[in-house]
């Protein structure tokens, strides 16, 4: 048995499906022929065009600017139901800030598990 934080991967008698077995190995198959060809992948890439189109596509859009405005966005977005766990809650009924851990919601009076 491995225990990985509070996973464990294999119980005592439990193994590995036979699909789960095969995706593996088609998977590690996969990358050794890939990183032992990785040169011919290169230079095939190269010869289509694509490291040509990549460059372009970088100087065009993908300047500081625009990699910063990504990178703020995808840090501010937030789930809206995350629990915070401090002593921050929003009632879940009229999402009304709630400070401390009150049973009830002070402005619609809905209970707040």
């Amino acid at each position: 048995m491995i225990n990985v934080g509070k996973y464990q991967l294999f119980r005592k008698g439990q193994m590995m499906s036979l699909t789960v077995r095969k995706v593996i190995m088609l998977g590690l198959i996969g990358s050794v022929l890939l990183i032992g060809n990785i040169l011919f992948v290169a230079n095939w890439l190269a010869d289509n065009g694509v490291v040509e189109w990549v460059e372009n596509f970088r100087t065009e859009y993908l300047t500081g600017t625009a990699i910063t405005i990504v990178g703020v966005l995808l840090i501010l977005l937030v789930s809206p139901r995350t629990k915070t766990g401090g002593l921050i809650r929003r009632c879940p009924v009229c999402d009304h800030r709630l400070i401390g851990s009150p049973n009830y919601c002070g402005d619609c009076g809905s209970k707040v598990s």
